[in-house]
């Protein structure tokens, strides 16, 4: 058995290549092989978001705090909020991050194929997110709730 204690790995600044606004990336666990699974939590600020991107076999995102929202090409802006559990298919092209109001945090979880496990793609644009959640969704769910 090995123990990670909360401290000992070092949170790392999302990158300007792959993040628009910020990103904290703390490290939970990389297991080594026969293993492909690596996780962290992911804590965007308000407006923060990951660019366009696919995994090669897919994504689980675990919202533990805030309030922000994830869309899949071709597919309406959702709302996501702490307790959420999101699937991302393995090739789908999506991104996630916070509302323009309220930060947000995940534990992203991917396994690797061949040593990879994201493929990165362009920028979300501002009118892109800006657009913001489809109206179906947005009387359901307010930005004010926890």
């Amino acid at each position: 058995m090995e123990i990670k204690r909360v401290g000992t790995q070092a949170s790392i600044k999302g990158s300007a290549d792959w993040f628009t606004g910020t990103v904290r990336i703390d490290p939970l666990n990389a297991a080594p092989a026969p293993s492909r699974v690596s996780c962290a939590a992911v804590t965007f600020e308000p407006g923060a978001r990951t660019a366009w991107h696919t995994h090669p076999l897919g994504q689980t995102l675990i919202v533990t705090a805030g309030f922000g929202w994830t869309q899949c090409e071709g597919g309406p802006i959702v709302e996501i909020r702490a307790g959420d559990v999101i699937r991302c298919r393995p090739g789908h092209k999506h991104w996630h991050g916070a509302s323009p109001t309220t930060a947000m945090t995940h534990i992203a979880v991917q396994e690797a194929l061949d040593g990879r496990n994201v493929d990165w793609l362009e920028h979300v644009t501002e009118a892109q997110y800006l657009a913001g959640p489809a109206a179906a969704d947005a009387p359901a769910r307010s930005e004010g709730g926890a």
